[in-house]
Formats: structure tokens, sequence, C-alpha cells
């Protein structure tokens, strides 16, 4: 059992949107409630429940782990829980479930829920019967309504459905932040340096990336521990590089010119904030013609980002 009685916000909260955020700050006030000792608490779980139910159609994940682990305490969130999702688990009872591991195991006083969650086995317990099995169990149970914006409920597939069509200031707007890319900086083909555009290429934590194009970007430079210690705007490229590569050679390169630096950043974590999307990928005829555009891409992103408040150093 934890330490502290909880409150406790549970979902699977991929990408920590606006709506997983409410969740986390309706615990908090829970835990304000039970008094002196409570803390706030968020449990997710990892893999996504559909990579057990249905691999195949598993969606790509917004964000990573680590990351939604961070975002989670920065919403608010105390304590930040970690439940393996396995065949075992999603076949527990959802009566099970909630008498053994959340009150039982994690020392749960207040779970707060969002209006669509199911949870153990065929997904049987629903809102409805969690308030039921609370009552039982001196459980105090809060489901949170839809929370919308611009009359949008928040969702992980709509973030997912925005950030894949390249619509990255909708995204934004549920996720309540930037859109980002977080990865290590590794060695790329060296194109970038050769034709006088240096870039930084990255391997993303996460599995979702925007719809192929350029964006104008905030690139933060990040510490060991994740800190934030140096930012630029930057110019980025998702795709395949089509001057250089042939349509059939596959794969996606993320890979973002930092205006303004110069220096080394191999080995290095960067988190790109992508904030607009400049224009499509396209094949040029020539080297030359491809620079010119590039150097067009920069200024663009220059004009676009010199116009918006930088958050954070």
């Amino acid at each position: 059992m934890n330490a502290k009685p909880l409150a406790l916000a549970v979902g699977t909260f991929d990408g920590v949107h606006l709506g997983h955020q409410e969740l986390v700050r309706v615990a908090r006030a829970r835990a304000v409630e039970l008094g002196a000792g409570a803390a706030a608490g968020a449990l997710t779980f990892h893999p996504h429940p559909a990579r057990i139910f249905a691999p195949a159609l598993a969606p790509p994940l917004i964000v990573s782990l680590e990351r939604r682990l961070e975002l989670l305490r920065a919403a608010g969130a105390e304590v930040a829980l970690v439940e393996p999702f396995t065949p075992a688990l999603a076949a527990v009872e959802p009566e099970d479930f909630v008498r053994e591991v959340l009150v039982g195991r994690l020392g749960a006083r207040e779970v707060v829920v969002g209006w669509d969650f199911s949870f153990g086995h065929a997904r049987r317990g629903t809102p409805a019967l969690l308030r039921e099995l609370g009552a039982t169990l001196g459980l105090g149970v809060t489901v949170v309504p839809p929370v919308t914006v611009g009359g949008l409920v928040c969702s992980s597939t709509k973030v997912r459905e925005f950030v894949l069509e390249g619509r990255v200031e909708g995204a934004a707007l549920l996720l309540g932040r930037p859109v980002e890319i977080d990865g290590a900086v590794v060695r790329g083909a060296g194109r970038g340096h050769r034709i006088g555009v240096p870039t930084a290429n990255l391997t993303p934590d996460a599995e979702l990336l925007p719809k192929g194009g350029v964006y104008a970007t905030r690139a933060r430079v990040l510490d060991a521990q994740g800190g934030v210690v140096a930012t630029y705007a930057a110019a980025l490229n998702v795709g395949s590089n089509p001057t250089f590569a042939p349509a059939s050679a596959g794969g996606v390169t993320v890979e973002a010119h930092l205006l303004g630096f110069s220096g080394d950043l191999y080995g290095r974590r960067l988190r790109l904030e992508v904030l607009h999307r400049l224009r499509d990928e396209r094949r040029f005829e020539s080297v030359d013609a491809l620079v010119a555009q590039i150097r067009a891409d920069i200024e663009a992103t220059r004009a676009r980002l010199e116009a918006e408040p930088v958050r954070g150093p």
C-alpha cells in the first residue's frame, strides 16, 4: 500500500492533454479535502492497452512514457505511478481491480476518472460501476465530464488526427502546449553541412510524428536531467529527403536547422516544439533550388517566431 492516502487520477494519459490535466487538477482538489498527509497522484498504464487487445491497430504514442510522467507531474501530480498493462491485468474483473489494486495496493481514498473511462475484464468497468464499488469500499469517486476547446472534445485520438494531418496548431489547442518531438541528436548523412545549412538529426523518443513537411519550430537544448539550457528558433523538416533519396528508399527523417547556433550537438537531447506548418516536402530539380527554398524556409521561420513570446529559457 502507498505510504500516503491518495486522491488518484486514473487513465492512460497519452499526450497529457487538457482533459488529462483537468483530471489531475480535480485529484489535487480531492487531496486537499482529504486533509494533511494526503497526496494527489496519477496512475497510468504501459504499454497502451491497445497493444494487448489489437497490436496491429494500436495508435502511435503521442509522447514517450518518461515524458508522460514528467507532464503528469507538471500538471500537479505529486505521485506518478505506472501499472504494467498485461494480459493478466486485462483479465482482472473490475471489482477485483478496484478492491485489490486501487484501494488495497495503492491506498487510494479518492479516484478521479474521465467520463469515458473503462477498466477490467471485457472493459466491463464503467464510471457507474466504479461509483457503486466506491460506495461499498469507502472510496470517493469523481467522474470528470468532457473538456472541450473551441467546441472540440479533448482526446488523444483527436490530437493524433491533427498531428498526422500536419495541423499542429489545432493539436496544440487540445494539448495546452505545442506539439513536441523529443530525441537524441545523431549523425546523419552530412548533406546539410555540405550545402551550408547544417541540421541536427533526431531519433525521436515517441512514435507520433507530424505529416511530412517543413515547420517553424522552437528547439530546446536539454541537459542530462531534462532541463532546458538554451532555446533557438529552428526550421524543421520531417520527411524522406526526396531531392537526394529515391521515392522507394523509405524511412522518415527528423532534422532541424537551429537559427543562430554554431557548435556540436551530437549526443545531446533536443525538444522540438512544432509551432507552424510552412509547406509540404517536395523534390527539387537541383541542389541550388533546394538551398534557395531552405533559405526561404529559414526566413519564414524567423518571421513567424519573432512575433511569438518565448516560454522558458
